[in-house]
Parts: C-alpha cells; sequence; structure tokens
C-alpha cells in the first residue's frame, strides 16, 4: 500500500467515523488562518459538535486531503462524509440557510437554524 493510500484510507476513516470534519490551519480553540476561523465561527454559532483535523500538524494529511477531496485549498467541510466545500462555499450556504438545512436533513445536532444570531 502506498503512503498516499494509507493516508486517504486515514481520511476516509475521520469523515466516515464523525458526522462533521473540518481539516482547517490551526483547531477548535485557535484558528491558525482566517478562512478556517471562518467555517469555524460559522460551525460554532450554528451549535454543531465536530471533528477538527490541524493540517499543520501533520504534512501528509495537509498534502493528503487535497487530493483526496480534488479541492486545492484548506479548510475543508466534510458532513456525513460528504465533501461540502471550503470557506467560500460554506459562507454561501450558512448565509442562504443551506447549510442548516443541510445539517437537519442530514440528522447532525445544532442548535440554530438560520444565519440570523
Amino acid at each position: 500500500m502506498s503512503n498516499q493510500q494509507a493516508v486517504h484510507d486515514h481520511i476516509r476513516k475521520l469523515v466516515s467515523d464523525n458526522d462533521v470534519v473540518l481539516f482547517m490551519k490551526g483547531n477548535k480553540s485557535m484558528a491558525q488562518c482566517g478562512f478556517s476561523h471562518q467555517v469555524d465561527t460559522i460551525l460554532q454559532h450554528l451549535g454543531v459538535d465536530y471533528k477538527d483535523v490541524n493540517v499543520l500538524a501533520d504534512v501528509a494529511i495537509r498534502d493528503g486531503i487535497k487530493t483526496f477531496s480534488n479541492w486545492p485549498t484548506i479548510p475543508q467541510l466534510y458532513v456525513k462524509g460528504e465533501f461540502q466545500g471550503g470557506c467560500d462555499i460554506v459562507k454561501e450556504m450558512f448565509q442562504s440557510g443551506e447549510l442548516a438545512a443541510l445539517l437537519t436533513e442530514k440528522g447532525v445536532p445544532h442548535t440554530k437554524k438560520t444565519a440570523v444570531a
């Protein structure tokens, strides 16, 4: 098994074992880039419990997530094993109410339903 395959298997396990996973720079308590911070803030606002994966802590994960999703940037959000997008897409989904609707549809617990605070 190649190293890339092993990394992809690890990523696949993370996204299948957790309802919501955010591959980000930093972690929940300290995002280390503005885009990761924006997605973290959106998830926190919606009251979503999620698994944070700090790509800065592991270069194999940082590179592997990009090939796994075929998406070149970080952060990357997964809901119920499905890639949703990066910061801009998540922000648009949040503002339109689509993200809250997706969470509800997928049975992911969250406390707020809309983008309005």
